[in-house]
């Protein structure tokens, strides 16, 4: 694999922009966002996206933004400890090539010294994201069986965390 992992810009909005709708549409069952209401978002929105959060992209060889990971504080006067893994997506032809576990790191690396626990949501019935999200050292403490509502059904969430002031796998009291 022969990717790099970089902050995202403003210069990056049209790239962004593009990612960020594939995941959405491809993927409508593992984000909050729909597609539908994104595709129709201004150029400005998507600036002030990157401008606010915290985003990474993965590129390849031929500068083609494959992969995406961002980051959200929180920012409350008792949770400020917490933060957030959002809108991980990483390119259908480079999963299982490490891609994702780079922007995970990537991820983490800035989390640390940031916030004590990272978070993310994950839905309930795709086995093989809940495995990658325990391989990089989160584990489920909540479940929420009707996170979501579109398109006529009812979507689940695991919700995991990962605690960085302690050593992967380690459990303290959920």
């Amino acid at each position: 694999m022969s990717i790099t992992v970089r902050l995202l810009t403003t210069d990056d909005m049209a790239a962004y922009r593009a990612i960020r709708l594939k995941s959405l549409r491809d993927h409508p069952e593992a984000y909050a966002s729909t597609y539908e209401s994104a595709s129709g978002k201004p150029d400005d929105y998507w600036t002030q996206t990157l401008e606010k959060l915290s985003l990474f992209g993965a590129v390849n060889k031929a500068g083609q933004l494959v992969g995406l990971a961002g980051f959200m504080a929180e920012l409350g006067d008792k949770d400020r400890h917490r933060g957030w893994l959002i809108q991980m997506y990483v390119d259908p032809a480079l999963r299982g090539t490490g891609c994702a576990m780079a922007l995970v790191e990537t991820i983490l690396d800035y989390a640390r010294g940031r916030v004590l626990q990272l978070h993310l949501g994950v839905w309930d019935q795709n086995p093989a994201a809940i495995r990658f999200y325990e391989k990089a050292g989160f584990h489920i403490y909540a479940s929420d069986p009707r996170a979501y509502y579109w398109g006529g059904r009812f979507y689940g969430d695991h919700l995991m965390v990962r605690y960085l002031d302690e050593a992967p796998g380690k459990n303290q009291n959920d």
